[in-house]
């Protein structure tokens, strides 16, 4: 199993310190925040991204995700609008060398049959050009789409290998899914999990892993154990993690820096004990 942290978690940082900080504390990835606040989002150019790739490679490290924020179930958005963000974002993706691509459902308070149809939509058409690129779009499990089976109505109309999703721990279990409902409906499409931890429902201020309530070992066994349920499955050693530490919406929070190595060991002993 691979490890990797998101940028959320140190916002703004440059990039050279971003894959100096992922080098030493031994994450093997990063999911890139994909933001205008950010180093690296769909309006840098050529010159930029060949910057990013040179230092990514030279530290060993693997660009993992480019975290966009298109909202393809959301049926009020511009067809055109949504259709050149996503391809900005693959774009961005195929220059990075980047595995996937992050994107948010976002019908809430919208008809669900309406939010599924145009997410299956856009997300299928997209599909083809991701396959070009040798990129995968990956919808992660938030908002108007929260659990497992949320996701997997979408991702069933789909059925593009090239379009899968992004498990967030927090999100299923705000929802009130058990991580084996989750890990079952989500297998044949998983790209990867995002772990974090807060101390309740009520209060998601992000903590250190471990040190919350959320269900990070039965979630940990369920990969170990393998069992991925198709092309997309996140199963036992070829598998990757993402820490998805929150800081840029809470300031208060501890600095991600000095939390990254034991993360990363606490993950690794739930991984050893899921065996």
């Amino acid at each position: 199993m691979k490890f990797a942290f998101s940028t959320l978690g140190v916002p703004g940082l440059p990039i050279p310190e971003v894959v100096g900080l992922a080098a030493a504390t031994g994450y093997h990835g990063v999911e890139l925040r994909a933001h205008p606040e950010e180093p690296v989002h769909p309006g840098i150019g050529a010159a930029e991204r060949a910057a990013v790739v040179d230092d990514f490679k030279r530290a060993g490290v693997e660009i993992l995700t480019v975290a966009g924020y298109v909202r393809v179930a959301d049926t009020t958005a511009d067809e055109d609008a949504v259709r050149q963000e996503l391809d900005d974002l693959l774009w961005l993706a195929r220059d990075l060398g980047a595995a996937n691509v992050r994107v948010f459902p976002g019908g809430v308070d919208q008809d669900p049959a309406e939010a599924d149809a145009a997410a299956a939509r856009r997300l299928g058409a997209a599909g083809e050009v991701a396959a070009d690129f040798g990129v995968r779009i990956l919808l992660e499990t938030h908002d108007s789409h929260r659990t497992g089976v949320d996701a997997a109505r979408v991702l069933g109309t789909v059925g593009h290998p090239q379009v899968g999703v992004l498990w967030d721990v927090m999100h299923t279990w705000l929802g009130g899914e058990d991580p084996i409902t989750t890990h079952a409906v989500l297998a044949p499409h998983l790209g990867y999990v995002q772990v974090k931890d807060i101390a309740s429902a009520e209060d998601t201020t992000p903590l250190a892993l471990g040190a919350g309530v959320l269900p990070l070992a039965e979630c940990m066994a369920l990969l170990a154990s393998g069992g991925d349920g198709g092309d997309g499955g996140n199963g036992g050693d070829d598998g990757w993690v993402c820490w998805e530490y929150e800081k840029r919406w809470y300031p208060q929070a501890a600095e991600l820096q000095g939390l990254l190595e034991a993360g990363r060991g606490y993950l690794e002993g739930l991984v050893g004990g899921g065996r």
